[in-house]
């Protein structure tokens, strides 16, 4: 959910996991639900919808879950859910992009302003900082499906930007499942998604992300930005948090040193 690929180990970590992953369950419901209620029922017709299933089921969630998602939609029963974007800035002058999805706007800028306030951020106007990120699509699989020679092919031949793939050892972060990273223009990612599905099976995430131009390497504000980043995905109607700090492993052992 967050902005960096590590940062689910670092919170994993920190006992973390449980309560993100039961949220992540409650994020991709009202995804799916968003997309059919907005798009119908029917993946083929309905690009959003046929994202927001794939990540569910990347994230194995129970097929029966994710019908029930769509009828919600399909029937009208969902709420209705508006998405808003948040911009702030966090310790160091670490640039924070905050995705929610609420039926209460009110309520939602509210806690996203107190989580900011209460941990060393401030929130921003709009456009204070999505300058300096692109929005771009990700498309994560795990190494095991492939080698890194063969998913850089393949992800080049259907439209892919760049791939990035993990060393398989991790040392210090061995809970962290080392992935192939495959990065596509906004526009692209549906059709890129949908040739390497063909070719390796279902993506473990499939998402429209916000991604730095520049990372701001801190290491000694580590910790300050973490406990804004965690406090920013406990808010109930947020859904994704990217940021441009650069979790390097120096920045790492910082925080693992303070836990």
């Amino acid at each position: 959910m967050a902005g960096h690929s590590k940062w689910a180990n670092i919170q994993h970590r920190k006992g973390r996991q449980d309560k993100l992953r039961s949220k992540l369950f409650s994020k991709l419901s009202k995804d799916i639900t968003i997309a059919a209620k907005m798009g119908g029922e029917d993946p083929d017709m309905n690009p959003r919808l046929r994202l927001a299933i794939a990540n569910a089921k990347g994230q194995s969630m129970p097929k029966d879950n994710i019908q029930r998602a769509v009828s919600k939609g399909v029937g009208g029963d969902g709420a209705d859910y508006e998405e808003i974007r948040y911009e702030g800035f966090g310790p160091g002058g670490i640039g924070f992009v905050v995705e929610a999805s609420t039926d209460n706007k009110n309520r939602a800028a509210m806690e996203v302003r107190t989580a900011f306030s209460k941990n060393g951020g401030a929130l921003g106007e709009t456009g204070s900082v999505t300058f300096m990120f692109d929005q771009m699509g990700k498309i994560e699989y795990p190494l095991a499906v492939t080698s890194e020679d063969e998913m850089m092919e393949a992800a080049i031949e259907a439209g892919a930007e760049d791939v990035e793939t993990d060393e398989e050892a991790n040392d210090q972060w061995d809970e962290y499942e080392p992935v192939h990273t495959i990065w596509t223009a906004r526009d692209d990612l549906g059709p890129v998604a949908g040739e390497l599905e063909k070719k390796f099976g279902e993506a473990k995430s499939v998402n429209l992300i916000w991604k730095a131009q520049n990372e701001i390497d801190n290491p000694e504000q580590a910790a300050a930005v973490m406990r804004l980043n965690d406090a920013l995905e406990d808010v109930d109607d947020v859904s994704n948090v990217f940021h441009s700090f650069a979790m390097t492993e120096e920045a790492m052992a910082t925080i693992s040193d303070e836990e």
